[in-house]
C-alpha cells in the first residue's frame, strides 16, 4: 500500500529519523528529572537539556541564556504578548499599551491580541496589507504611538509565504525603546533567522515544523533588558528562569535540539531542494493546462517550498475529496481549518470568498522526492478533471 504524498509540510512534518535516533535513550535509560540536582539521573537529564539548549541557541546565534523552553510555538507566543502586556500594565509602564501586527498573523497571535483588545486592555492596530501580503515600512513608522510597547510580526506567513522585512523593521522600532517579537515557525528550517541579523527582542519556534516532535517549542528573550519586560504566565518551581515553570520534556528538548542542529547544518541545501520540487510542480501543473493563479508573492520572494494556488472554476473541498488517499494536503492552515472556517490569510488579503474557496495551500518537504511530485500532479489532473 502506498500512502498519500504528504504535502502539508507547514501544517507539520514528519520526524527526521535523525531526530528520533537523538530522542530514543531519554526514553529508556536517560528517563532523570533535570530539577533533579541530588542524584546522577538528573545530572544527567540536566546535561542533555543543556546540550539541546545550546543546539537552539546555535540555529539562531544568541547566548543559552535567551533560550526559554516551553510546549511549542502556541505557547511561546502566548508568553511574548501576555507577558509583554502583563508586565506594561502591571509596571504602570502604559494602562493601556498599544500594540501593532497583522490581519495574516497566525491565530495564536491573532486570536491572543483580539482577546485582549476586546477587554480594553491594550489598543491594537492591524497593519494594511497589500495583495501579496506585503506591509509597507511606512505603514509601520505611522502606526506607532507613544505608548507603543511591542510589534508582533511573522517573519514568513504559513499560508501564502510572504516574507516580511523584519531586520528593516526593528530598524525602525529599536531606537524607540519598542519590543519585537517574531513569529519565526516557518522560517526556521529554510531562512536566516540569527536575531541580530533580524534585530528581534522576542522569537518563537516550534519543534514540528523542522522535523522534530510535537509538543516541544522555544522563547528566545533578547538579554536581561527584555526579561525584565515579560510577565511569567506559569507558576510553580521557578522552571526556565521563573518565566515558564514545569518538569521539563527532556525528550522532547533532545529532539527540538537535534532538529535545530540539523536546520542549521542544512539549511541552504533544503530550502534548493523544496524550491526545486515546488518549481517542478507548477511547471507539471502548466502542462494540464487548467487555469490557477498564486496566492502570495510570486515564487522567489516567498517562502521556499510553499504554494497557495487558487484553480479558476473548482472548489477547495471537491478536490481535496477527490484526492483522498492519493495527495495530503490542505485548504488553509491547520488552525483555520479545525474550526472550519475559510483562510483568514486569503481573506486578509482582500480576496473573493469565490477565489478562497477555490484555494489549495502546498507544502513541499525535506522528505518529499521527485517521485512524489509525479504522484501528486497525476491526482491533481484527475481532481482537475472530474472535480
Amino acid at each position: 500500500m502506498k500512502y498519500p504524498v504528504y504535502l502539508d509540510n507547514n501544517a507539520t512534518t514528519p520526524i527526521d529519523p535523525r531526530v528520533l535516533d537523538a530522542m530514543l535513550p531519554s526514553l529508556k535509560e536517560h528517563f532523570g528529572n533535570p530539577a533533579s540536582s541530588s542524584h546522577e539521573y538528573g545530572w544527567y537529564a540536566e546535561e542533555l537539556v543543556q546540550i539541546a539548549r545550546e543546539q537552539v541557541a546555535s540555529l539562531l546565534a544568541c547566548r543559552f541564556q535567551e533560550v526559554i523552553f516551553s510546549s511549542g510555538a502556541t505557547e511561546s507566543i502566548n508568553l511574548a504578548l501576555q507577558g509583554v502586556i502583563r508586565q506594561a500594565r502591571e509596571s504602570k509602564q502604559s494602562s493601556r499599551p498599544h500594540i501593532i501586527s497583522a490581519a495574516s498573523e497566525n491565530k495564536a497571535t491573532l486570536d491572543t491580541l483580539l482577546y485582549f483588545a476586546d477587554r480594553k486592555d491594550i489598543e491594537l492596530s492591524l497593519l494594511p496589507l497589500n495583495e501579496f501580503g506585503e506591509i509597507r515600512l511606512s505603514d509601520l513608522s505611522s502606526a506607532i504611538k507613544d505608548n507603543t510597547v511591542l510589534v508582533s510580526l511573522m517573519l514568513a506567513n504559513n499560508e501564502v509565504g510572504t516574507l516580511h522585512d523584519i531586520p528593516q523593521m526593528t530598524v525602525i522600532t529599536r531606537p524607540k525603546g519598542i519590543l519585537f517579537h517574531c513569529d519565526a515557525t516557518q522560517a526556521v528550517a529554510k531562512l536566516n533567522v540569527e536575531v541580530d541579523f533580524l534585530g528581534v527582542d522576542l522569537l518563537t519556534l516550534s519543534a514540528h515544523k523542522i522535523s522534530g516532535p510535537k509538543g516541544i517549542g522555544a522563547l528566545y528573550l533578547r538579554d536581561e533588558t527584555t526579561r525584565g519586560r515579560v510577565a511569567p504566565l506559569l507558576f510553580g518551581g521557578g522552571h526556565e528562569q521563573e518565566l515558564r515553570s514545569g518538569t521539563l520534556a527532556v525528550t522532547n528538548i533532545i529532539g527540538l535540539g537535534a532538529a535545530s542542529r540539523i536546520a542549521k547544518d542544512e539549511r541552504e541545501d533544503f530550502s534548493l531542494h523544496v524550491s526545486s520540487l515546488t518549481q517542478a510542480f507548477l511547471n507539471g501543473l502548466d502542462q494540464l493546462g487548467h487555469p490557477y493563479e498564486i496566492n502570495g508573492p510570486a515564487i522567489g520572494r516567498r517562502l521556499p517550498g510553499n504554494l497557495n494556488l487558487a484553480f479558476h472554476g473548482k472548489t477547495a473541498s471537491r478536490m481535496l475529496s477527490s484526492m483522498r488517499g492519493k495527495v495530503a494536503c490542505s485548504a488553509s492552515s491547520a488552525c483555520s481549518s479545525s474550526s472550519g472556517r475559510p483562510s483568514h490569510v486569503l481573506q486578509a488579503l482582500g480576496f473573493s470568498n469565490e477565489r478562497i474557496l477555490s484555494s489549495l495551500r502546498l507544502g513541499f518537504g525535506r522528505a518529499n522526492t521527485s517521485e512524489d511530485i509525479q504522484r501528486a500532479l497525476n491526482a491533481f489532473e484527475q481532481a482537475l478533471n472530474h472535480a
